[in-house]
């Protein structure tokens, strides 16, 4: 199992989350400088550890020429295979569209430039989708770079604008998949190409029903994949098959299942 999503750094014991439940590689999101480093440090640490860098959309009051400069210089590492996380957010502070919306552009372009996958953040206000219609009004500009909608929404209008936009975009299921009152993700974890499909958990966020309520590990991903599983109609090991294949190619991993 390969959680492709998860803050390690944030874990009071990060080296005691790995290979829990199964799992066999994880990846760092870097989603501001500092954990960017620290994320990186973990993978230098870790062989079935990897990392990400970026600046998170609520974040976005640390974007400068200095920022920038260092996530780039950061980007160049080895042991870091994706861009972000990065994306527009709505939900905490609706005023800073702007300095989000330059963010998420100039992460776009250096995924573009990098040639690795720009992980995107999505979130808005209950009853609202001002974030989900930006990010695809953003994306439009930018259709042949790889994109991972992290911890997908099942928002209606980003999913037939992803599956539209081809193999370029991934969709990203994380724990609240489970939840009972999330019909809206539940349909698109049914309706997503299972070439197009990932499985994270967001940790130390959002686990997982039986976990629900307590601190996520990033070895819950397998209870997100039995879930998804059984709403598909399909043995958890092909699953397991087919979503690990997807973030071995979407982040260029190494592949150590034989």
């Amino acid at each position: 199992m390969i959680d492709t999503h998860t803050h390690l750094d944030y874990l009071e014991d990060p080296a005691s989350a790995r290979g829990e439940l199964g799992l066999t590689a994880l990846v760092c999101i870097g989603a501001s400088p500092e954990h960017a480093r620290n994320a990186i440090a973990l993978a230098e640490q870790f062989p079935d550890v990897y990392a990400t860098v970026g600046l998170h959309p609520t974040d976005a009051a640390q974007d400068s020429p200095e920022a920038r400069a260092e996530l780039e210089a950061l980007s160049a590492h080895p042991r870091v295979v994706g861009i972000g996380e990065s994306g527009l957010d709505d939900y905490w502070d609706d005023t800073q569209r702007a300095a989000q919306r330059a963010a998420f552009e100039w992460q776009l372009d250096l995924a573009a430039r990098t040639g690795k996958p720009l992980v995107i953040h999505t979130r808005d206000k209950a009853g609202q989708d001002r974030a989900h219609q930006g990010v695809i009004d953003v994306l439009r500009a930018w259709p042949g770079v790889p994109v991972i909608l992290h911890c997908f929404s099942g928002h209606a209008g980003l999913l037939r604008f992803g599956l539209d936009r081809g193999e370029h975009t991934y969709f990203g299921f994380a724990g609240n998949t489970t939840y009972k009152n999330a019909p809206e993700i539940h349909a698109a974890a049914r309706e997503v190409p299972l070439s197009r499909l990932l499985l994270e958990t967001d940790a130390p966020f959002l686990a997982p029903v039986p976990k629900r309520g307590k601190p996520n590990r990033p070895g819950y991903v397998r209870y997100t994949l039995e879930f998804i599983a059984a709403l598909r109609g399909l043995d958890p090991a092909e699953l397991e098959r087919a979503t690990d294949a997807n973030a071995r190619r979407v982040h260029n991993l190494p592949d150590t299942s034989a």
